[in-house]
């Protein structure tokens, strides 16, 4: 290659040896690692990893992902894993969820290396006295965005019931099940209150019993079946997440009842088997969105990158948005044909680096689901 340079004149050698001497930094993509609280096989996880390898290709990242196959330590051990690498070989920004109580060794383990650290999905309140604020206590941590997981409590438990009043028999009396996340984790937590939220708007409805299903199918299966046999009388079932919501299905089939006509079930989480639930009728009310809070993340980090960050357009390092939408069965056959037709989403219309004319950012499910 030097030979080739050397034999050309010398205006032209300069200037091409200036393009050899920046393409090793042109070549070298902005980088982030995402650690997967999930499972690799969970459909959940696997669209909200989907939508951030989306950003990775719309705004020119390499995206690596590691999954901790739902050990809670491990989504620990991976932050080590990282740590433990050549600076050269570590990624420029780290996402995690921070779920069951693990931020506080994440957060510590990316302080020792030096790695720029973001929360996604959930905000950081269950941790916050070990934790503090971003920028402070941990000079890494830059910061945290969150959908407003209330909100899709809310939307997809006042769906179910209002679909209800409409159409059992009046004056059936509401009696309700719930199937919640975990015991700790502040989307869980949040969506609870949202459930808590629609049962005030509607004292008809007997909350019967709540209980915990760890995001599980296996969970809501094993949970569902003895609280169908305990209350017999059960015709609505309210499920922080789809999986569960499947499990007790599955319950409702062997116990001899017909989900969505003998009980109704509402679901969260916009996933393949989620809509096509809702189009069986399996399934009255769903919403969804929220697993996008990873890929807006990146366009958060993406945009801080290039000199723009975000507590300049929120006044805020940890921001919480609108990303749940109620998906009715016109949505759901929206979002199942362009996934078939495999049409990507680009996000760089959404970030303020590739839009300078944009001053807010926008993370709304409701107007993602408009985009054709």
């Amino acid at each position: 290659m030097l030979s080739l340079v050397s034999g050309l004149r010398q205006p032209v050698r300069i200037l091409l040896a200036m393009i050899l001497l920046a393409a090793p930094h042109m070549a070298c993509a902005l980088s982030m690692a995402f650690i997967n609280p999930g499972k690799s096989t969970e459909p959940y996880w696997i669209l909200a990893t989907d939508a951030m390898q989306q950003v990775a290709t719309s705004l020119n990242i390499e995206l690596e992902v590691l999954t901790a196959e739902r050990d809670y330590l491990a989504q620990i051990r991976l932050v080590e894993s990282l740590a433990e690498r050549p600076e050269a070989a570590r990624p420029d920004y780290l996402i995690v969820a921070g779920e069951k109580a693990t931020l506080l060794g994440q957060l510590e383990a990316a302080e020792r290396a030096g790695i720029p650290v973001f929360l996604a999905f959930n905000a950081a309140q269950a941790s916050r006295e070990q934790v503090g604020e971003p920028r402070q206590r941990f000079s890494q941590w830059l910061g945290s965005l969150s959908p407003l997981a209330e909100e899709g409590g809310y939307l997809s438990a006042r769906a179910l019931i209002t679909h209800a009043l409409e159409t059992l028999p009046e004056g059936t009396a509401l009696n309700m099940l719930a199937l919640s996340g975990d015991r700790s984790t502040h989307t869980s937590l949040q969506r609870n209150r949202g459930l808590q939220q629609a049962l005030a708007e509607f004292p008809q409805v007997t909350l019967l019993q709540q209980v915990y299903a760890d995001w599980s199918y296996d969970k809501g299966l094993l949970q569902s079946s003895h609280l169908l046999r305990r209350y017999p009388d059960v015709n609505l079932i309210w499920s922080a997440s789809d999986l569960q919501a499947f499990g007790a299905i599955q319950a409702l089939h062997e116990s001899g009842r017909t989900p969505g006509q003998d009980v109704l079930v509402s679901a969260m989480n916009a996933t393949q088997a989620g809509l096509e639930g809702l189009l069986r009728g399996e399934l009255t009310a769903l919403s969804g969105g929220h697993h996008i809070a990873g890929a807006w993340s990146m366009v958060l980090l993406h945009d801080y990158h290039h000199g723009l960050d975000f507590i300049e357009a929120d006044g805020n390092t940890e921001l919480a948005y609108s990303m749940f939408a109620l998906i009715d069965q016109a949505s759901a056959r929206h979002l199942l044909e362009r996934r078939r037709l495999g049409r990507p989403m680009d996000f760089c219309p959404y970030s303020r680096v590739c839009n300078p004319s944009r001053t807010q950012y926008d993370f709304s499910y409701a107007r993602w689901l408009d985009i054709k």
